[in-house]
């Protein structure tokens, strides 16, 4: 593993683990994972950011890994403005005024937000497939057939028995997600237990349920993060500087992130990464890497 050492945080809601390379004192670089990876999927890009001199740490998501909330009461959301807002609390706990954000998935998403209401505290920003912000005014209109049936795992996470499947079967589902989402990776299956501990918190099958039942409209959000979700609905652009990866070969479905060019107001730079699937800092470090240091000062 390329990170060098690791750490807790405690914000209002959240005990966050964490892990981190390079010379504390270095411009500081936030990777972010999404659903369902860890931290492992950043191993190769830690190692090079912090051969180049930058300071990375990689958080674990809520309800990954080591991250714990503080208050059995607290909701377990998975909304994206509490994903934000999670990202702005580590930040603070770690007086981090401001990072480069590189991010994809659920983290993309956390990233993307953040970049978006406080660009003050984002050098830079990548994001993988685009604008990754979720519309939920307009949650309810279908999607071209071919592209909801890669979607199949959301509604399944709608009803009681998807609930009890991902509790039940959480390796073999997310492993088979791993191998979907990303079909020319030949290493997905492999490279799947590394992860796998992290998707055994406590905690991570009630936030991935929620995620995917609240941006359908399907559950409430935790009512703290109501003025964030507010914010959000206005679909801010991202006005940071900003390079966006494209999988290629992506087994989710969706439109080409070349279409949310408006989004972004600020410097910008579009890399299509063919025959790359959804995990891509992992299954292209060295592209995931090389956008990073594009936005790092020199």
């Amino acid at each position: 593993m390329a990170f060098s050492s690791s750490g807790r945080v405690a914000t209002e809601v959240l005990d966050i683990g964490y892990e981190s390379a390079g010379d504390p004192g270095a411009e500081p670089v936030i990777l972010l994972h999404g659903f369902p990876y860890d931290v492992r999927a950043f191993d190769d890009v830690a190692a090079g950011l912090a051969d180049r001199g930058a300071h990375v740490l990689a958080p674990y998501l809520r309800g990954f890994g080591p991250t714990r909330f503080l208050d059995p009461a607290t909701p377990r959301s998975g909304q994206q403005a509490a994903l934000a807002q999670d990202l702005l609390d580590f930040m603070d706990a770690l007086d981090i005024g401001s990072a480069v954000l590189a991010g994809y998935d659920w983290g993309g998403r956390a990233a993307c937000i953040t970049a978006a209401l406080h660009p003050e505290r984002v050098r830079g920003l990548v994001t993988v497939d685009g604008y990754n912000v979720q519309d939920l005014a307009h949650a309810g209109e279908p999607a071209p057939p071919a592209w909801e049936s890669t979607y199949w795992y959301q509604y399944y996470f709608h009803s009681e028995r998807g609930r009890l499947g991902l509790e039940r079967n959480r390796d073999d589902l997310c492993e088979l997600l791993w191998r979907s989402w990303s079909p020319t990776w030949s290493a997905a299956a492999e490279a799947f237990p590394a992860s796998s501990p992290s998707l055994h918190n406590p905690d991570f099958v009630e936030v991935v349920i929620h995620s995917y039942r609240h941006r359908f409209g399907l559950a409430e959000g935790d009512p703290r993060y109501q003025g964030l979700e507010d914010l959000i609905a206005a679909q801010p652009p991202i006005r940071v500087p900003t390079v966006v990866l494209e999988s290629g070969a992506d087994g989710v479905g969706g439109p080409s992130a070349a279409g949310d060019r408006d989004s972004f107001t600020g410097p910008y730079e579009h890399r299509l990464l063919p025959g790359i699937g959804h995990n891509v800092p992992q299954e292209t470090p060295a592209a995931f890497t090389a956008a990073i240091t594009t936005l790092l000062t020199p």
